[in-house]
């Protein structure tokens, strides 16, 4: 059973934490015992306790694990849909392709925003709220981009649209993280890691579609609409809250009212922050633990790249694709599926081949907790591969060659983006549990940042260096970065040894040497 505990952190910010797991440089004869220090009127979930949600019944955790993947889905579709009616949105405000472009962009660069504020807020006042308002107001926006009447309030309401839409992004892996063990959440994350590419993917088949039958690009964003909308009801209807120490606290008012005795309280309820705490911990922590943190700043670069090379490849499809092989502009959206595919396989081997791996690591290494170090294995794997898809894209995007073979360099794509994000997610969940939500949030904001610039200048760079040589220079900076997972794996216990937020020290000798 999992207990919350208040433990102290650098941050100024008093934090309840769950803490799954000993710490590892600690026996259980260690730890304290519960008996002689637990408070008669401090509410804590007991054993089974139906409230807990790591006690919900599988079918309700595992509907909460897909629909959560759905509003990130929901999130990134919205994101890549328009790039295929940029020429039918160039033609209605008469603006370049370089502003056609930041309709893309600026609805990631809302990205950058959003985290810094729903993932903490989230952990102020509960998970549902949080989706509950942000969703609404994105439907509001997604709307006010079908009825824009120029080029300004199309570009505000997308960046706006993108703030409130990041909310998915960043608060959906805290909330599988409120439901599943350790050891399943491992499953819940393949399937969620698969929305993140689903929606990308998808996006230019349904825009790619509605340009080649000359829908008019109002309809893209009252689609979006509607979708978003359906998604808001389900929230509202089935998504409950699923923070801890909120649901002790709703436990504690709901005992002193029934009781009629004040002194019942939920550990939660001891945090007395100033405004100034407030503001430290919603908008300067992420970046304090970011630049303490050299493993994080790695992580950061490596995942910040891959993000930006799945947009990057909104404008370099259509250079291949529909300049080279001639493609209608919906067939030419169907040539995205692939890395949905290769994303899809990858999250069925995890679950077939790392996950039962990972559970025998949990079992050698108890009680104490497993060396995130083996989080890694993955991304180890996938990190040339990645490198290898894009010389392989490169080299096949003649348009005389079969138009199969750059098709099928989705594949691995696919499969690369979905293991190292998996991989390297996890590691930082691992690494730094007590302020992984901030860790998480600067990791989003820079790799947004990446993702909203690199569409910026794709057109320019395969125009100047030819597809073969632009996507071989992605391969390239690909390859060198590959062994950061291995060089973390190596080095990662002593760094996190001297880590400032990261909670683990030395792990066992095993954890060495990859097996």
């Amino acid at each position: 059973m999992q207990d919350l505990t208040i433990i102290p952190t650098n941050s100024t910010t008093a934090t309840i934490h769950v803490v799954p797991f000993p710490n590892p440089k600690e026996s259980v004869d260690e730890l304290p015992k519960k008996e002689s220090t637990v408070d008669p009127f401090l509410i804590r979930f007991t054993e089974n306790d139906p409230d807990n949600p790591k006690n919900w019944s599988l079918a309700r955790r595992w509907y909460l694990t897909a629909f959560s993947g759905l509003l990130v889905l929901n999130a990134t579709f919205a994101s890549s849909a328009p790039s295929a009616l940029v020429p039918a949105l160039m033609e209605h405000f008469t603006f370049s392709a370089e502003v056609g472009n930041l309709v893309v962009s600026l609805f990631v660069a809302g990205y950058c925003v959003g985290p810094l504020i729903w993932g903490p807020l989230s952990e102020q006042y509960g998970r549902r709220p949080i989706f509950v308002i942000t969703f609404f107001i994105y439907i509001l926006f997604e709307m006010a981009s079908a009825l824009a009447k120029n080029t300004g309030s199309l570009l505000v309401f997308r960046f706006f649209g993108g703030v409130f839409a990041a909310c998915p992004l960043t608060n959906t892996g805290a909330l599988l993280g409120d439901i599943w063990d350790p050891k399943t959440l491992g499953i819940a994350m393949s399937v969620f890691s698969v929305a993140p590419i689903a929606g990308p993917a998808i996006g230019p088949v349904v825009g790619g579609y509605l340009a080649q039958y000359n829908v008019s690009w109002r309809w893209l964003f009252w689609i979006l609409t509607i979708f978003a909308g359906v998604c808001w009801v389900f929230v509202v209807l089935t998504i409950p809250e699923t923070f801890q120490p909120i649901i002790l606290v709703r436990k504690a008012r709901d005992v002193r009212k029934r009781t009629g005795d004040n002194r019942y309280y939920a550990p939660f309820e001891l945090r007395k922050l100033s405004f100034a705490q407030r503001i430290e911990s919603i908008l300067a922590r992420p970046f304090k633990v970011m630049f303490h943190e050299p493993m994080l700043i790695a992580i950061t670069v490596y995942m910040s790249f891959v993000y930006g090379c799945i947009y990057m490849l909104f404008e370099a499809y259509p250079i291949v694709f529909v300049e080279g092989h001639h493609l209608s502009y919906g067939s030419a959206g169907l040539t995205f599926l692939p890395i949905l595919i290769g994303g899809v396989c990858s999250a069925v081997f995890y679950a077939l081949i790392f996950n039962p791996r990972y559970e025998r690591r949990a079992q050698e290494f108890a009680p104490s907790r497993v060396p995130p170090e083996y989080r890694l294995e993955m991304a180890m794997v996938a990190g040339p591969f990645f490198a290898l898809a894009f010389f392989w894209f490169a080299w096949t995007s003649y348009p005389s060659i079969s138009i199969w073979a750059p098709l099928t360099s989705g594949l691995l794509v696919g499969w690369g983006v979905c293991w190292i994000f998996l991989s390297l997610l996890n590691y930082v969940i691992d690494a730094y549990l007590m302020v992984s939500a901030s860790a998480l949030a600067a990791n989003t904001v820079f790799r947004s940042l990446v993702g909203a610039g690199f569409p910026l200048f794709a057109d320019q760079m395969y125009a100047k260096l030819n597809p073969r040589w632009a996507s071989s220079l992605l391969g390239f900076i690909a390859l060198a970065m590959a062994p950061i997972p291995f060089v973390l794996f190596r080095f990662g216990p002593t760094l996190r040894v001297k880590s400032k937020y990261a909670p683990s020290g030395m792990p066992p000798p095993a954890a060495t040497s990859v097996a």
